[in-house]
C-alpha cells in the first residue's frame, strides 16, 4: 500500500505555519516534529524547531503536532 498524503492538507499546514508530526515508525523517539516548508511528488521539506530543514517521504504520517500521536499501520 503505498498512500501518500494529500496536497490539500500539506498546503493547509504550510499557510498556517501549523507544527506537524511526522510518524515513521512505531517508536516515538524518531517522530519528525517542524513546519512544512515545501513539498515535491516524493518528498516533503519540514524546518525542525533547531532550524534544520529535513526532507522526507510522503508515505509516512503527517498529523498535527498539537493533536495525541496515532500510528497507522
Amino acid at each position: 500500500m503505498n498512500r501518500t498524503v494529500d496536497e490539500n492538507l500539506l498546503d493547509e499546514y504550510r499557510q498556517s505555519g501549523e507544527k506537524v508530526r511526522v510518524v515513521r515508525d512505531e517508536m516515538e523517539q524518531n517522530d519528525v516534529v517542524g513546519i512544512v516548508v515545501a513539498w515535491d511528488d516524493d518528498s516533503v521539506m519540514i524546518r525542525r524547531p533547531n532550524k534544520r530543514v529535513v526532507k522526507l517521504s510522503r508515505s509516512y504520517s503527517y498529523q498535527s503536532a498539537s493533536s495525541p500521536r496515532i500510528v497507522e499501520p
